[in-house]
């Protein structure tokens, strides 16, 4: 793709935006940033690219008509329906995203990871697998690396690993990973995406223009994802963690089997994963499935399984206080992956749930509330909706919050010795913070807090 002197619109001024409009304009581009808010995180990066000739439009978008640009890249976070992206579309101006341009600017394969839950955790454990056998490897993505910032400084013989949502797929074209990862389909952004086939639809393309020499690595157990297998040209490798497979990665009497060509070896043994819960035992699967096809060795791959804790803001513990172990799960943004975190664990549960629904039913959420924790605490705008659902089903140890830090505060009087107060909200964080990561932060931060006060538990709920 030749972008020198390119007319190019760039939508939404946060971390991806800044990261492709100071790409672009590397390129030879005419950049213009353009915001309808006034995004204050990103203020001085881009003060700092108008000093670098990108011009900055901030408060609304420009107008775009035939002749005004000749591409226009969306930010993930931005929908499709915004004005500049539907004029561009009616007009036939390309639109794309920063995933595509990657992509496209691209030497070392690709091994990309999605699904609803664990794709965070699965992309870093699999780049640690590839550090850990010898491989120059570059970890980005939706994971926090916007991969135009990096990308050109690896060759074909490194390893790009990546993470990639539904957002970012969205607007994917030309888009191949040599290792697709699917790990799971389960209702999620449906604000954003409207049903449950445009959301799948959004996430198989992360495999759908693979070519036999490409692998597709597919979650057996999940039947929407398992369904994606018929369609597909590239090589299909599945992983299971409720049966044995005449191909894959599975698990049989506790041990991780890994079986290509007929030929069969024992990873490790499913209690020897360095992560907890029969979710991250998926990921782990996953994780063996991806990097086996790319030729990592049993032996290399089964000491990274041993060693990988987990990554912060999921399932991360945080303090032991007077017996209560503080579970920070910041990243459940929606029920099922809280749900998960529910299951993780034996101790009885105080729970911590409530944020911004993105469309989400908390039935399922709510049965397993009323199986798995001893008290509900609720805040933020789902409050009230996640309280009806457990109350329904009969769970009545409900506490309400005014605000994030009460909620703490609340969980820790309620809890007893031996409990667990788990922070999985079920919902994302927008409607009080920022991120799920500053969320999860001054979950710690006041966790921490109760360490010096020698405060008893109190009697709890």
């Amino acid at each position: 793709m030749d972008l020198r002197g390119k007319k190019v619109l760039v939508i939404g001024a946060g971390k991806s935006g800044v990261a492709v409009s100071r790409f672009l304009s590397g390129k030879g581009a005419a950049v213009v940033l353009a915001d309808a808010n006034h995004p204050d995180d990103s203020r001085g990066e881009w003060e700092q690219l108008s000093t670098e000739g990108v011009q900055i439009f901030l408060g609304g978008y420009p107008k775009v008509e035939r002749g005004s640009f000749d591409l226009v890249v969306i930010s993930p976070g931005v929908p499709l329906t915004v004005e500049p992206a539907r004029d561009a579309l009616q007009k036939g101006i390309p639109v794309t995203g920063e995933l595509e341009l990657a992509f496209l600017f691209a030497k070392a394969p690709i091994v990309a990871i999605t699904g609803t839950n664990g794709k965070t955790t699965t992309t870093m454990l699999i780049g640690e697998i590839f550090k850990n056998a010898g491989r120059n490897v570059l970890v980005g993505g939706n994971i926090g690396l916007p991969l135009v910032t990096e990308v050109e400084q690896f060759g074909p013989d490194d390893l790009i690993v990546a993470e990639v949502s539904s957002f970012q797929l969205e607007t994917a074209v030309a888009f191949k990973p040599r290792v697709g990862v699917i790990l799971n389909i389960t209702p999620d952004h449906l604000d954003r995406h409207g049903t449950m086939e445009n959301y799948a639809a959004a996430k198989s393309k992360i495999v759908a223009r693979q070519d036999p020499g490409d692998f597709a690595v597919l979650n057996s157990d999940d039947l929407p994802t398992a369904a994606l297998g018929g369609a597909l040209r590239g090589r299909i490798v599945y992983f299971s963690r409720q049966r044995a497979l005449p191909e894959g990665v599975y698990v049989r009497e506790g041990k991780i089997i890994a079986r290509f060509e007929q030929i069969e070896e024992v990873v490790c043994g499913v209690n020897e994963l360095g992560i907890p819960g029969a979710h991250n035992l998926e990921n782990a699967l996953a994780a063996v499935a991806a990097t086996k096809v790319m030729g990592v060795g049993t032996d290399r791959l089964a000491e990274t399984l041993r060693t990988f804790k987990g990554v912060s803001h999921r399932l991360e513990f945080v303090a032991e206080i007077n017996g209560v172990r503080y579970i920070n799960d910041s990243k459940g943004t929606n029920p099922d992956a809280s749900i998960k975190a529910l299951e993780a664990y034996k101790e009885p549960i105080v729970l911590i749930a409530g944020g911004k629904n993105k469309g989400s039913d908390f039935g399922l959420f709510a049965e397993k509330v009323k199986e798995r924790a001893r008290v509900l605490v609720v805040l933020g705008q789902s409050a009230q909706l996640i309280a009806d659902a457990a109350r329904d089903r009969g769970f009545k140890n409900i506490c309400y919050a005014g605000d994030f830090r009460e909620a703490v505060q609340l969980a820790h009087r309620s809890a007893r010795p031996g409990e667990i107060v788990l922070l999985s909200p079920a919902c994302a964080s927008w409607d009080m913070f920022k991120s799920y990561e500053e969320r999860g932060n001054l979950f710690k931060e006041i966790v921490h807090s109760f360490k010096g006060l020698n405060l008893r538990q109190g009697p709890g709920v």
